[in-house]
């Protein structure tokens, strides 16, 4: 099948430090290019991919350090490109939000669109009923309530390759992990808060995007003097392995609707168990009691650090593997690229493709 990955062009594929849309975009079109199949890839110059790159701008957008640039005319300039080259594929998959729901309206039910993002936003709900053709993918059931009417094909949640993350250790040097953004909505203070109650160190490596430097600065720095509490920054692919392979724990202690929560099966990858908090899309990812702990407070947190021995580390990477690998994801879309194409595909005894759908 001939298959066209649309990334943002605002983080490289993958991601060069934090990232989740794009990274997400790479495991999925390597998956395919794997499982046999024709996949050109729409991204920024820098992608390390195994399909046929596309090279939409010399660098992706947050890490280019020139201070005159436009993420609109960058955009726009991809999808004429998409649009030029539409007649070559047998599917567009797009990733970028509904930035090309206006351009691709002639050929909509031969396109799809997973939908990464939040969507309790004002302005969406008229916008996904002015383009209800579209076919959509929600990367969880949960991600869909605030719009429960728009054209909703499926759920996929996100996967990894199998071997980007091993376990790396037993946990034990001890320490509980916080990784991903610092943002109120994140709640590295309540990570905090859980880990002086535990009385074990903590260990934080999380970006700060500029919007959230006055949140940063005001509430999270004053914190990071108590004992234990140690600030990392960003890290990359290559440290995420020791990072969540050697914690006890990450820490998820989210407090607002996260469509996925990418980070938790990297560490389930890395068989670390998860404590989260009841939000978003957290029940579908932790199995409660199995991979981690389902949490709604600080004490029950605190509870779930100190009941981590009850896990059984393997598990929780065999877990990850049947649920969470990045063949599964590709599996799952394949069989809707083949619903919408209404193509006979012989790759179904393909024996990668049968280890995914298992």
């Amino acid at each position: 099948m001939r298959i066209a990955q649309i990334a943002p062009l605002y983080e490289a594929v993958p991601p060069v430090l934090y990232g989740g849309t794009e990274r997400t975009v790479a495991h999925l079109a390597d998956a395919l290019v794997d499982l046999g199949h024709d996949v050109t890839l729409f991204a920024s110059a820098e992608a390390r991919t195994k399909a046929e790159l596309v090279a939409m701008r010399d660098q992706a957008i947050r890490l280019d350090p020139s201070p005159l640039k436009s993420d609109l005319a960058a955009h726009l300039t991809l999808l004429h490109e998409v649009r030029r080259l539409e007649d070559t594929f047998d599917v567009l998959h797009f990733h970028t939000d509904m930035l090309h729901f206006p351009f691709f309206e002639h050929r909509a039910t031969r396109t799809l669109t997973t939908v990464h993002g939040r969507l309790d936003l004002k302005d969406l709900s008229n916008a996904y009923r002015r383009w209800h053709t579209y076919p959509l993918v929600s990367i969880s059931d949960n991600q869909r309530a605030p719009l429960r009417f728009a054209n909703w094909m499926a759920t996929v949640h996100h996967g990894l390759p199998p071997d980007l993350y091993q376990p790396s250790s037993d946990g034990r040097d001890g320490y509980l992990a916080f990784l991903g953004r610092i943002s109120p909505e994140k709640r590295p203070d309540r990570a905090i808060a859980i880990a002086r109650q535990a009385n074990l160190p903590l260990r934080i490596a999380a970006k700060v995007d500029p919007v959230d430097r006055t949140y940063f600065h005001e509430t999270i720095e004053p914190l990071l003097d108590q004992p234990g509490i140690d600030f990392i920054g960003e890290i990359g692919d290559d440290q995420k392995a020791a990072f969540l392979g050697n914690a006890r724990a990450l820490l998820f202690p989210i407090d607002w609707p996260e469509p996925f929560g990418l980070v938790m099966i990297e560490a389930m990858a890395c068989g670390t168990p998860v404590v989260a908090w009841k939000e978003g899309a957290v029940t579908e990812i932790v199995d409660h009691g199995v991979t981690g702990f389902i949490v709604q407070t600080e004490a029950e947190a605190v509870d779930a650090v100190r009941r981590l021995d009850m896990l059984d580390r393997r598990h929780v990477r065999q877990v990850f593997e049947r649920r969470f690998s990045s063949f599964t994801m590709a599996d799952k879309y394949l069989a809707l690229y083949r619903r919408l194409t209404r193509l006979d595909d012989d790759d179904l005894d393909h024996p990668l493709l049968q280890t995914a759908g298992e």
